[in-house]
C-alpha cells in the first residue's frame, strides 16, 4: 500500500492529488506544524532523517522530494498516464517542469517568506528577491499565454508539481499580475481530483483562488 506522511499546509498535498488523478488507493499519516514555529513535528524524522514532508513509502520503499516522488508515481503506477512518452519532445518539457519547480521557481518565494519576517533589517534584499520573483512569475506566466495547461492541451503532472508554485504567488499576494498563471491555478484548482485530495487531506491554506 502507497502511503504519504503529510504534513499539513505544506508540498505533501501535491502528492495526494496525484494519487487522486491516478485513481490509486493510498493511506496518509498526518503530521501537525508546531503553532509556533511552523515547523515539522519530530515524529517524521522517524520516517526519514530529514524529517521533511512529503515522505512517500510504497513497496519497502521511502521516497522524499517531490519531484522524485511524482516522478516515481507516473512511472510506477501511472500506465502511461500524467505524462508524455518518454520517445517524444514533450516529455523533455515535462522533466524540465518537474526540476524547474523547486530548483528553481521555488527560491525567491522561499526567500521573500523568510527575509519579510525580518522587518526592516531584510529591506535591502527584498528588491532583488522581488526582482527574482518577477523573473520567474512572468516567465510561467508567458508559456500558460494561449495553452490551459503548461504542456498544452495535455494536463500532466507537471501541472501537479508547478502548482505549489502558483498557490504560494497567491497566497504571498504575488499572483495577480499575471493572469494567465491566476487562470491556470483557477482552472486545477476547480478539478474533481484536486478537490478529492483536499476532503482527504484537511485544511489547507493555499487552496484558494483569491
Amino acid at each position: 500500500m502507497i502511503t504519504v506522511h503529510h504534513l499539513n499546509d505544506s508540498r505533501s498535498q501535491r502528492i495526494l492529488w496525484l494519487l487522486e488523478e491516478l485513481g490509486l488507493p493510498y493511506e496518509i499519516v498526518r503530521y501537525q506544524r508546531d503553532a509556533q514555529t511552523r515547523l515539522a513535528p519530530p515524529e517524521l524524522k522517524a520516517v526519514h532523517p530529514l524529517g521533511k514532508s512529503p515522505v512517500l513509502t510504497d513497496d519497502g520503499r521511502t521516497l522524499i522530494e517531490s519531484g522524485a516522488i511524482v516522478d516515481y508515481l507516473v512511472r510506477r503506477h501511472g500506465g502511461g498516464r500524467m505524462a508524455p512518452g518518454a520517445d517524444t519532445p514533450a516529455y523533455d518539457e515535462y522533466q524540465q517542469w518537474l526540476h524547474y519547480a523547486e530548483g528553481s521557481a521555488m527560491l525567491p518565494l522561499m526567500l521573500h517568506l523568510y527575509v519579510s519576517r525580518l522587518g526592516e533589517a531584510g529591506a535591502p534584499l527584498k528588491p532583488r528577491i522581488d526582482s527574482e520573483i518577477a523573473n520567474h512569475l512572468g516567465y510561467v506566466d508567458g508559456v500558460l499565454a494561449g495553452r490551459p495547461w503548461l504542456l498544452g492541451e495535455q494536463f500532466s503532472a507537471a501541472d501537479i508539481q508547478m502548482s505549489f508554485v502558483g498557490e504560494a504567488a497567491g497566497a504571498y499576494g504575488k499572483r495577480t499580475a499575471y493572469p494567465q498563471l491566476d487562470a491556470w491555478v483557477r482552472r486545477f484548482q476547480a478539478r474533481p481530483a484536486y478537490r478529492a485530495a483536499l476532503a482527504r487531506g484537511g485544511p489547507y491554506r493555499f487552496a484558494t483562488t483569491s
